[in-house]
């Protein structure tokens, strides 16, 4: 994952999201996510004062908010890809996520790079929530080492959006780059999860930012940057759900959830 000492990161960027048909609708919206090497926090904490683990603070990473919720994250991720024949995800696991905002979150997608002892991307797990209640995991895996910026794969099977039926399929791209800023190497990573239907392409959305270690002033930036961002990630899910009503955008009720918390 990102290069040098396996230190935690935050990454301060863009959701775009631009939906095609039947109607268009598009927007943007600056956010900022965590970047945390598990294996190496190991039980710790994240190494300033402004973020804390699993209490309350102006910024703070809870443990239960991901996987089951109860197991310790690393038996719980190690499970899951060894209960799927992933075997040897034995290296870093960074996990990209929303942190919580003065207590409050809501993680949409949060993004599970599992890599090998020799540092090769082995797996990749999309952890997707919905406004239910209800989460489900997308195993990404070829059954080798992935490549940065290749196609990857998955059936739809869970109910996010009532805008959008059950069906189809995700294409998922993973890239990261590095540039020269004056005299500093800034590492820019870059999610974007298509969604296709019977048509072709319906949805395109994207999540990227910058990374930089987490320190207190880098917290503080990013908070004093969108103070509201986890309120404002569940309020903009409502408003664009008003707009797509008003454009009459066929509406699918919620079926019930899939059987099996994970699929590929």
């Amino acid at each position: 994952m990102p290069s040098g000492t396996a230190t935690p990161l935050i990454s301060t960027g863009l959701v775009r999201h631009s939906r095609l048909r039947p109607a268009a609708n598009t927007f943007s919206y600056g956010v900022f996510t965590l970047m945390l090497p598990l294996r190496t926090l190991g039980n710790a904490g994240l190494g300033s004062r402004l973020c804390s683990r699993n209490r309350i603070n102006l910024l703070s990473f809870h443990d239960r908010d991901h996987g089951d919720g109860q197991s310790p994250l690393l038996d719980w991720i190690d499970r899951l890809l060894q209960a799927e024949g992933v075997a040897d995800a034995d290296g870093e696991i960074w996990l990209q996520t929303f942190p919580r905002v003065l207590g409050y979150v809501f993680n949409p997608v949060s993004f599970w790079f599992c890599h090998r002892k020799d540092g090769a991307l082995r797996a990749i797990v999309c952890e997707v929530n919905n406004t239910f209640g209800e989460r489900h995991c997308y195993l990404l895996d070829t059954g080798t080492q992935l490549a940065w910026g290749q196609t990857l794969a998955a059936r739809k099977v869970f109910h996010v959006s009532p805008f959008c039926a059950v069906e189809g399929s995700y294409r998922f791209r993973f890239m990261r780059t590095t540039q020269r800023v004056g005299d500093a190497d800034i590492e820019r990573i870059v999610a974007r999860i298509d969604y296709h239907d019977a048509q072709g392409p319906l949805l395109l959305t994207s999540v990227s930012g910058s990374l930089q270690p987490l320190r207190d002033a880098t917290a503080l930036r990013a908070f004093l940057q969108h103070p509201m961002m986890t309120l404002g990630v569940i309020a903009r899910i409502h408003w664009q759900a008003l707009k797509l009503f008003a454009k009459r955008v066929p509406f699918f009720s919620k079926p019930l959830p899939p059987t099996h918390t994970v699929s590929r």
